[in-house]
């Protein structure tokens, strides 16, 4: 996934182990996904709050040649500049460096659990 491998690389999305998610505009996670194969199969969005902002939203997309699936569910906070971006492929969450095998917490030494 070279275009969020992009986004991470230039600050754009930021892991929050708080959150369990990325801090991310999510127009940039649907276009990386889109520019690394992803076809948009589904795009909605909720507005439920008094200022008309989005509160939230979702997007899938397959790719075809794979037929893997990526989904991005975002949920936009008043304070903050950017949504909380959930990201999956094939049902397997996207997460910041802390899931390296050298820091999963279930294996020992990094080696097989």
């Amino acid at each position: 996934m070279n275009a969020l491998d992009g986004l991470r690389g230039h600050g754009r999305m930021t892991w929050v182990e708080a959150e369990q998610g990325w801090a991310a505009a999510p127009e940039d996670i649907v276009n990386a996904l889109s520019s690394d194969g992803f076809e948009e199969c589904q795009r909605a969005v909720t507005t439920s709050r008094r200022d008309s902002r989005p509160a939230g939203g979702v997007w899938q997309g397959l790719d075809t040649r794979t037929g893997a699936v990526a989904s991005a569910i975002w949920v936009n906070r008043l304070l903050w500049p950017q949504a909380m971006v959930f990201i999956t492929v094939d049902g397997e969450p996207l997460r910041g460096d802390t899931t390296s095998p050298e820091h999963d917490p279930h294996r020992e030494d990094g080696g097989e659990a």
